[in-house]
């Protein structure tokens, strides 16, 4: 069977439960720049460049991904947010896209089969893909609105180098998540297929929008339901939201996409907003609470945490979901779905 089967199989029956943040956790150990650095030679100072821990610090990483695992998660991210060729610039890192994400999704893939082999239950690996630090749609000078710092070809071939290199690795699924930029979605999710079909084998597709404001839109200014037309054609086994905001504020729009999504949602909130120090406040109970509301309207298929949530967060999660059932993934009349910035039906 493979992991799209398995995978379909379980949510049919249950909430399936994915990891939470990776910063929160690596900030907890108080890294100094010399154990981020370890032992490679490199020009820049490298404190913040969580990823790099996955070559110099596995043992962090691999322990993050446990105590997920032993919190209750099914599926796990490997922890590549930032390993593409544009991102790794910031670092003078893009020498070791390719060695950070095989070494990833190695990491995250022993820490599940270990799981498994305590419990038997099943575990996933989701290849995480970040939005950059660049985008597609939006100018960066205010005085010169035409004006791109990367096109659609050079953001997709970096993305295809990712997503390469944890297929290589032996993920599962491929999570393109935070979506702020639906070009910049577009890019991953056609450099995620390409390699897909390089690779030779079924790595599913994941796709995550991200909220930027009230108004219930990204940077680029799409709804959620018009980032759902503008991609649906890539088929991806799930779509969903994460970051942005906490639970309560996302209810209103996973119930828009709940209703007009014919695939999986996968929803994971941060821990409500940061306190005026950036920090995270909200109490796994509170985000537990908040996340079973979400069920208790059919709103989703599988849900976790993103920023400031940790294990603990997860775990409350799990616990308060136990026994509830998933939402039903609608079958929806066909009509042709366009989008600009907002969705349109043209009925037949």
């Amino acid at each position: 069977m493979t992991a799209e089967a398995q995978l379909r199989a379980l949510a049919a029956d249950k909430i399936l439960i994915f990891d939470g943040g990776y910063g929160t956790s690596i900030q907890k150990h108080g890294l100094t720049e010399a154990d981020y650095r370890g032992d490679l030679d490199l020009a820049k100072d490298q404190k913040g460049n969580n990823d790099l821990l996955c070559l110099t610090r596995p043992d962090i990483v691999e322990g993050i991904h446990a105590a997920y695992l032993a919190a209750g998660a099914d599926m796990i991210e490997t922890n590549t947010f930032s390993s593409t060729k544009i991102a790794m610039a910031d670092y003078g890192c893009e020498h070791l896209v390719w060695d950070i994400n095989i070494a990833a999704a190695k990491l995250a893939r022993s820490a599940c089969e270990k799981a498994t082999a305590a419990d038997g239950k099943p575990r996933f690996v989701c290849g995480s893909i970040g939005p950059t630090n660049k985008t597609l749609s939006i100018s960066p000078d205010v005085n010169d609105p035409a004006y791109r710092e990367v096109d659609y070809d050079t953001l997709k071939a970096d993305y295809r180098e990712q997503c390469e290199a944890l297929i290589a690795g032996g993920v599962d699924f491929l999570l393109v998540e935070t979506c702020f930029d639906t070009l910049n979605a577009k890019a991953a999710g056609m450099a995620a297929r390409e390699a897909e079909e390089a690779a030779g084998r079924s790595v599913p597709l994941m796709l995550s929008f991200t909220i930027t404001d009230m108004s219930g839109r990204n940077l680029s200014g799409h709804t959620i339901n018009a980032f759902w037309y503008s991609l649906r054609h890539l088929k991806p086994l799930t779509i969903g939201v994460n970051c942005a905001f906490g639970a309560d504020l996302l209810r209103p729009y996973l119930s828009e996409l709940s209703k007009n999504a014919d695939t999986l949602i996968l929803a994971y909130p941060n821990a409500g907003l940061p306190n005026e120090l950036g920090q995270y406040d909200e109490l796994p109970e509170t985000t537990a609470r908040l996340i079973r509301d979400w069920v208790d309207e059919g709103l989703v298929n599988m849900v976790g945490g993103c920023c400031g949530t940790t294990p603990a967060h997860i775990g409350a999660v799990a616990k308060a979901l136990e026994g509830h059932k998933p939402r039903l993934v609608p079958e929806l009349e066909v009509v042709t779905r366009l989008a600009g910035l907002e969705p349109m039906h043209i009925a037949a």
